[in-house]
Parts: C-alpha cells; structure tokens; sequence
C-alpha cells in the first residue's frame, strides 16, 4: 500500500462540483501514477545507487546532439569545484597568516598573496559558471528537441490499429510526459554534478586539514538531508495525487473562454456555473496546499533543530580540539567556512536527485513509447506501385478491430473499378468507413487478400500507396493555420503552388469563401490570434474539399461530405465529384443521404459487417424487400417523394442478418 492510500479520507477532500461534474474524486488517474509506489519506498540511498545510470542516460542523449556542448559543460562544473577546493585552501592560508605571531602590518602582507588568489579563484569561478549555464542554455533546448521529434516521429508512422489498442495509446500517453523530463533531467544532472564536485572540494579539504572535521560536515548536514528527502517525497505525492484534479480545473476555465461554447454559457447561464465550480473545486486544492504546508513546516522545523543540535555537538568537538592544542585557530576557521558552504550542497544534492529519479522514470517511458511505436511501425520500403489506380480487389477479406469480440467487416469481396464513383452505403455500424480505411492502406485485413493493381497491400510500399489516395472525412481536420496550409496541407511534401491551390479552390467552389476572409488566402482561419477569423462549417466543408482536391490523387475517399451544406450547394457538391472522374479519378463515396448515389457507377450495400448487396441504383431498387431499397424509400417518403421507377437485374449477396460488427 502506497503512502497516498493510508492517508486518511479526511485528508483527500472531494467537492460538491468535482461529484457533479466529473461523477466522483480525480485521484491517481495518470498515466505516471504507476510510478508513485517505487518513488515514495525507494529511500535516498537506493536512488543514490542508481544516480550513475540516471546521469548517463540523459548522457547519452546530449553527446549523440552537441558532444561540444557537453564537454564543455562538465568542464566548466569541474572546475567550479576545483575552484571551490582551491578558495578553501586560501582561505586558510589566510588565516594561517592573519594569526600567525608578530605586527598586524606584516600579518597582513603575508596574507596579501592568499587574498589575492582567492579574488582570483572567485572571478574565475564566476567565468566558470558563466560558461555552464550557456552550454546548459545550448544543450538542454536541443535534446528536448530531438528526443520530442523522435517521440513524435514515431507517433505518425504508427499502424492505425495499434491507435485502436488502449493499452498501446496508455504507453503513448505516458510516453508523452517524458518529452518534458529530458530537459529537467539534464539541468537536475548540471545541479548534482555541481553539488558533489563542490561537496567532494570540501570534504577533500577538510580531511586534509583534520580528518575528524569530515565527520563534523556529515553530522551537521545529515538531519537536513533527511528533511530533504522527507519534504521532497510529501510534495511528490501530493502533486501527482491532484494532478488529474488540477488538469480538471484547466479545462473548466478554458471552456468558460471557448467560442465553441460561448453561446450556452451566456443564453443558459452555464458560465455562472462553471465560474461556481472553479471557486469549489479550487478550494479543495487549497485545503490540501495548507495541510502540505503544515506538514512541510513541521518537517523543516526537526530537521533544523536536529542540525542545529549537530552543529552544537560538532563545534563543541571543535572546541575541544582548540582547547587541547590539537587544532590550530586558523583551521578550525577553515572548518567553520567548508562546513557552511557544504551544508547547502548537500541539501541541493538531495532535493535533485529526487527530482532526477522522477525524472528519469518519465524518460523511460519516453523510451518505451518510442520502441513500442517502431514495433508498430507502418514498414518502409516493399514493391512499388505503378501510378495510377487501374484494380483494387479484396477477396474474403475480414477485419476485427483489437480486442473487439465481432469482426468489423467479415468475408467481404468485391472490386473498385478505376474511374468511376463506387458508392458505400449502410447503417451507422455497418462498417462503410472501415472498409474504405482498409482500401486507403490505413488498416491491413486480419484476413483475406486486398489488392492494388494485383499486388497485396501487405507486400506493397504503403507509402506509396497513400501517395495515389485522398481523404476527406466528415470530420476532417480543421487546421489552425492560413486558409492557403489548410489547402497545401493536401499536398505538403511539393513546393508550393499558388495556381493549383485557386484551381483548387474554384474545383471545390471555395473561391467566394476566400473572397469574404479579411486577408484572404492569408487569413488564419481561427479565432483569437492576428489575423485569425471564424468561418461557417460550411465553409470549412468547401475548404476541406479543396484540400482534397489540390492532393490531385487517383482514388478520392470522400466520407459523408455534405452534412454541412445546405440543399443547393449539397447538390452542387455531388455534381461536383462526378467530374472528377472525367480525368480518371476514382471516387468512392460513402453517404447516408441516398439520393446522391442514385448517380454512382455502382454501390455496395453493407450490413453490419457484411456485403449484403451491389449493382446500380436501378438495381437496387428492383430488388423487392432489400435493404437498400427500403432505406431509399424510407429517406424518400421524408420528403414526400414517391417510388422511385426502377429496372433491371440486381445481385445481392450475404445476408440482410449477419453477425453485429463493429465500425
């Protein structure tokens, strides 16, 4: 049981808000928690045990970015130590000189020459750390760099269904904290080095001068280390404790800002409740900050009163080597100074090496997340794919999402002829986008055979693959960039086209929609920064299907375009895709809104995971009783539109009551 769960439950006060908001306490829910339990039971000397390995992994990473820096870096930091050891020396020449018999004035010249070096070894100290934190201002932005984009890098080139497994995307979410650690861990790694160089000077010094007075540094420095390490843990535990709680509180205030919900805060007075919530919920956390203050206060009060105990003891020892001749004044002097300046080494010592254990954890997440990522990693090279799309077949091909108990899609055969609009209707759960993220290369079948121009996709360079494919979903991104990226992002690996993006445009009857932003393709197309401005979702709808249009691929996968187009442009929009087959580009559309279809070359009707039936619009609608037919009469007769006349053969295969699957 970890520190945090024998707390006492008066210790963990819960809001009214947070119960009726969030359904009960947010405690623990983070992806670091599982780190809580060591931390809190490691004691100080088993972390100063793994302090080498900590130091060499953020190591590492710094000497594979800026070796220079690096170097540099710990040159400067040992030598602040030197420097340390070698004022402490002069120091005591100093007062070896000050004490020493005869006049004031030759006392004086004979401590010239000490008082001197130390000047000197306090201006070259100062260069020194002068130098440290310029190589740490280098060093420490440039790993946090690399090792983000490493995490990031990975992240993209996941396989879309490793992003369905919760515990794949719980070891990405952990991985993500670490990409903070690395900087922190470097700068805690400069502290300690610094810490032990500059507690190593004085102990050197001290044994030099009487080893009895090592001993004296440890006792006096020992009870604040304690109460270092005892601090440290309790605000440790409390910080990741309420984390989840704080992170509530953020979003709370962020909404209160949102347009997004701008309108329902004012017109149904939800910012006056929210405003309530943060009060309640803020209270809660300061109930805890005073608790932890007490405790912290309690804790620095032993530990400074034990110190100051120790330090008692340890001058009464320095008295007594004074008194029985055993220690001249001039180093117990020495000793005073080496044991004050040490005492805040070794209190900077323990608190960063607390810090660094934690640290070092969330890093290791990071690297955990990145090789679990290369592991899923969507493969680099296979066999190239001719331009174009002149076949693309799957044969019995099922797919079951990770750890789903039915199949998506099951034994599904059918072919997208090149250049013609295939349509793929079917109820919400039928499995229509499935299927066309199987076709785009995203999902791999856990069985049957996909094929793009007679080669399986799992042999194919996918790549290139997604280089003959456009996407443009219902929920497409709205990027928050210039209305000229939200269209180049379509195409991003070519050097920028300003022609073909108005061709775009004009293609996608985007081009009044430009026309009325403020800067026009320079606008940033959202609210709250320079140049920002709000369009409708219509518009967003019309500049989403540039994007599209601008990538210029073969195969165009359009997944419900129109739902935030009114009737005119929705007709227009429709019109619109069947041209695009005019220059041999293969549409396949998938849409509730059954009238659009009654154009498509050909439609596969799906039911919940099954190919249930596939032909022309006429012949679907000869088929009496089949599902096509009766969605398309249903939708009809919403409209008062009568039967629809129909003709011709139709073919149908699976069955109407397959197996529930999952989309």
């Amino acid at each position: 049981m970890t520190l945090l769960r024998r707390r006492k439950a008066r210790e963990f006060p819960v809001s009214d808000s947070e119960l009726l908001l969030f359904g009960g306490a947010l405690r623990y829910d983070a992806p670091f928690a599982t780190h809580q339990k060591p931390l809190v039971r490691m004691t100080f000397w088993a972390m100063a045990r793994q302090l080498p390995a900590m130091v060499a992994t953020v190591a590492r990473a710094a000497w594979r970015e800026d070796p220079a820096a690096l170097l540099t870096l710990l040159g400067a930091e040992l030598g602040q130590g030197l420097t340390r050891a070698f004022g402490l020396v002069a120091a005591n020449r100093v007062l070896l000189a000050l004490f020493a018999a005869g006049p004031t004035a030759e006392r004086l010249r004979q401590a010239l020459p000490a008082l001197l070096a130390i000047a000197v070894v306090t201006a070259v100290s100062a260069l020194l750390s002068a130098v440290s934190v310029a190589a740490a201002g280098q060093l420490e932005p440039k790993v946090e760099r690399v090792c983000t984009a490493r995490f990031y890098r990975s992240a993209v080139r996941v396989e879309l269904a490793a992003l369905e497994d919760k515990e794949f995307h719980r070891k990405l979410d952990a991985g993500r904290f670490g990409t903070d650690s690395v900087r922190l861990m470097l700068s805690s790694s400069v502290t300690v080095v610094n810490a032990l160089v500059g507690l190593a000077a004085a102990a050197g010094v001290l044994a030099l001068l009487h080893p009895a007075l090592v001993g004296m540094l440890v006792l006096i420095a020992s009870p604040k280390g304690w109460g270092a390490v005892v601090s440290a843990r309790r605000q440790y535990a409390s910080r990741h404790a309420w984390i989840e709680h704080r992170r509530a509180i953020s979003v709370i205030t962020s909404t209160l800002t949102s347009q997004d919900s701008a309108a329902e805060i004012r017109v149904h007075g939800a910012g006056r409740m929210l405003v309530d919530a943060y009060d309640d919920m803020s209270g809660t956390v300061e109930q805890e900050q005073r608790r932890l203050a007490r405790a912290q206060a309690a804790t620095q009060t032993a530990a400074s009163a034990l110190s100051g105990a120790a330090a008692v003891a340890a001058y009464g020892v320095l008295w007594l080597l004074l008194a029985s001749g055993g220690m001249p004044l001039a180093v117990a002097g020495t000793a005073v100074i080496a044991v004050r300046s040490s005492g805040a080494s070794l209190t900077a010592l323990v608190m960063q090496v607390n810090r660094l254990y934690e640290e070092a954890m969330y890093l290791g997440d990071l690297e955990d997340a990145c090789a679990a990522a290369e592991r899923h990693a969507i493969p680099t090279g296979g066999a190239p794919l001719a331009a174009g799309v002149t076949d693309i077949r799957l044969k019995k091909v099922t797919f079951v999402y990770p750890e789903a108990a039915t199949p998506a899609l099951c034994e599904v055969t059918l072919a997208v002829p090149p250049g013609k609009v295939v349509a793929l209707v079917g109820e919400n759960g039928s499995g229509k986008t499935t299927l066309s993220k199987l076709i785009a290369g995203l999902y791999l079948p856990t069985s049957g055979r996909l094929t793009w121009n007679g080669t399986d996709v799992r042999e194919l360079d996918r790549d290139q693959l997604f280089d003959r494919v456009a996407v443009l979903s219902q929920d497409f991104p709205r990027w928050p960039m210039t209305a000229r990226a939200n269209v180049h992002i379509g195409r991003p690996g070519q050097r920028l086209d300003q022609a073909r993006i108005e061709r775009a445009a004009a293609e996608a009857d985007a081009t009044d929609v430009i026309a009325s932003l403020p800067h026009q393709w320079d606008s940033l197309v959202i609210k709250g920064f320079e140049r920002g401005t709000q369009i409708s979702g219509g518009q967003w709808q019309r500049l989403g299907s540039a994007r599209a249009r601008y990538r210029r691929a073969p195969l165009l996968i359009v997944d419900e375009p129109t739902s935030a187009l009114d009737p005119k442009a929705e007709v227009e929009a429709f019109q619109s895709l069947r041209t695009l087959t005019d220059d041999g580009t293969t549409v396949l559309l998938i849409t509730h809104r059954l009238a659009a279809t009654a154009t498509a070359d050909l439609i596969y009707v799906l039911d919940r995971g099954h190919l249930v039936g596939e032909g022309t619009h006429e012949e679907l609608m000869a088929v009496e009783g089949g599902l096509y037919r009766s969605m398309y009469e249903l939708q009809a007769a919403q409209y008062g539109i009568g039967p629809d006349p129909h003709s011709g053969p139709a073919r149908r295969t699976g069955s109407p009551h397959a197996q529930p699957a999952q989309t």
